[in-house]
Parts: structure tokens; C-alpha cells; sequence
């Protein structure tokens, strides 16, 4: 890690309980900036009940969820609604796709702007100065995304219309115009053909390069994982086994046992 960095996200002994099952068992986990890490164990480990105590889904038993914005003071956010977790710049995707999919790709991204405007209902109705010049700068940041994200020239067609992988980096388009410092993404490349999985890899990696956004995943595409992370944590049954480079959790012992029968030869 580079002394320059910053931690971002600070996550400390995080446990979570479901009744008598703990789905998260004291796992503690940082991103810095100009990071992607990721997260990977096998089905059922706990990877995606993480996120959703780190995002607001869902509150922890106990454990602390350190966020720490570029140039502002550190916040716990343990129990904070996910609108004001992604407000906070933390944005996520989900393992399944949540397009509107009635909806057209332009309008799914200007949707995830609306945690950075400040119209009301009054201003809509009156359509003031401000309300106008907000939706204009709306819709040329969601324009100048889809452009990012390779999507511009489906900017009118229903979300339902794209292919797979086009609905993928819309999600992740719509996730980006929250203005986010750290982009969650989980299982990303799931579905994907070989050359969606590719060009979602480039994505990946462009966004840390050229949006200043660090990038936490799940993902079970090993090959993407060992490409494009700098660091790895590896969950199995709740716990965290593993934590290092691609290098070093590639050769570890207890992650080629864990990943026995998950396609542990391609770790």
C-alpha cells in the first residue's frame, strides 16, 4: 500500500446475526484510495450480507463501519439508511440487475443524481431558475456517464431493450452519478460472455484511473479478480481466511481448500 493513501472505508470486527446464525463473523476490512479490492469466498460465505451492512440494509450486531471522506471528518455509519450512506459517497450495484426498466437509460442515470440536487416539489412545480439549471447540469452529467460507460448511443432506448452486459454498465453508470468516492460493486461480471467480462474489467480499472473512485467487489470470476485487484480478502462461512495480494492468495493454502469444488484451480 502507498504511503500516500487514505483510508476510505474502515470496517471493524463486523458481526451479523440472523437469529442463531452468524452470517458475518468478526471480519475487519479497508479500502484505500486509488485501491480495487476485492471480495471472494465461495457461495454462501457471507460476501453480499457485508454489503448490506456496510450500505444500511442492514445494521450489524456489532462491529464498527468507519467511513472516512476525502477531506471531511470520519463518520460511523452502523444504522444509517442507505440513502444516506450512498449521500455519504458510498454507491453500490446489486447482484441483480435493479434497472428501471420501463424507463429509459438516460433517465436511469439522471435517477441517481437525485441525492445531488436540491429541488423540491415546490421548485419542480414553479420550474425557477435553479430547478432549471439543476436538471440541465442533470442531464449533461448523465450524458457525459453514459459516454464513460460506453452506453451514449442507447441513451434513449428502454433500459429492458439493452443486452446483459449493456445493463450491467448501466447500473454501475447510474451508481458513478451519485458522485461517489467508493463504488461497491457486487458480482459485477455475473451472467457475462468472455468479451463482456473483458470489457467490464477495463471498465473497472478506467473508472479508479480517471474518476478518482477507489472499488470494493465481490466477484467469483476469478481470472477478473486476479486482474485487476491490488488486494484480496477471502470469506468462507462468515470468517475471513485470507487477506493479501493476488500473488499471495493465489498459492494460500486455505484458500485452494475453500474454493475445492468452486473452481479453486483457477485461484
Amino acid at each position: 500500500m502507498a504511503e500516500n493513501t487514505q483510508k476510505l472505508l474502515e470496517v471493524r470486527e463486523l458481526t451479523m446475526d440472523f437469529g442463531g446464525l452468524r452470517a458475518v463473523d468478526s471480519i475487519t476490512l479497508e479500502v484505500c484510495t486509488g485501491e480495487i479490492v476485492a471480495l471472494i469466498g465461495p457461495n454462501g460465505a457471507g460476501k453480499t450480507t457485508f454489503f448490506n451492512c456496510v450500505t444500511g440494509i442492514y445494521k450489524p450486531t456489532r462491529g464498527e463501519i468507519l467511513v472516512h471522506p476525502p477531506e471531511q471528518k470520519t463518520y460511523k455509519i452502523n444504522g444509517f439508511k442507505p440513502n444516506r450512506v450512498t449521500a455519504m459517497g458510498l454507491a453500490r450495484t446489486f447482484q441483480n440487475i435493479r434497472l428501471f426498466q420501463n424507463m429509459t437509460v438516460l433517465e436511469n442515470v439522471m435517477i441517481g443524481r437525485h441525492c445531488r440536487t436540491t429541488t423540491n416539489i415546490l421548485g419542480a412545480i414553479l420550474r425557477g431558475k435553479n430547478t432549471n439549471r439543476q436538471e440541465r447540469e442533470t442531464i449533461e452529467r448523465s450524458y457525459e456517464l453514459l459516454e464513460k460507460v460506453g452506453l451514449v448511443h442507447f441513451a434513449d432506448e428502454f433500459a429492458k431493450n439493452l443486452p446483459y452486459g449493456a445493463q450491467r454498465r448501466l447500473e454501475i453508470a447510474r451508481a458513478m452519478a451519485t458522485d461517489p468516492f467508493l463504488l461497491l460493486l457486487d458480482e459485477p461480471a455475473a451472467g457475462m460472455n468472455p468479451q463482456e467480462t473483458k470489457d467490464l474489467d477495463e471498465l473497472i480499472v478506467r473508472i479508479k484511473d480517471t474518476e478518482n473512485i477507489s472499488i470494493l467487489l465481490i466477484e467469483h470470476d476469478m481470472k477478473l479478480v486476479m486482474n485487476i485487484s491490488e488486494r484480496i480478502y477471502v470469506m468462507e462461512y462468515g470468517k475471513k481466511i485470507a487477506h493479501g495480494s493476488p500473488q499471495e492468495i493465489r498459492s494460500n493454502p486455505k484458500v485452494i481448500e475453500a474454493y475445492l469444488g468452486e473452481g479453486g484451480d483457477d485461484a
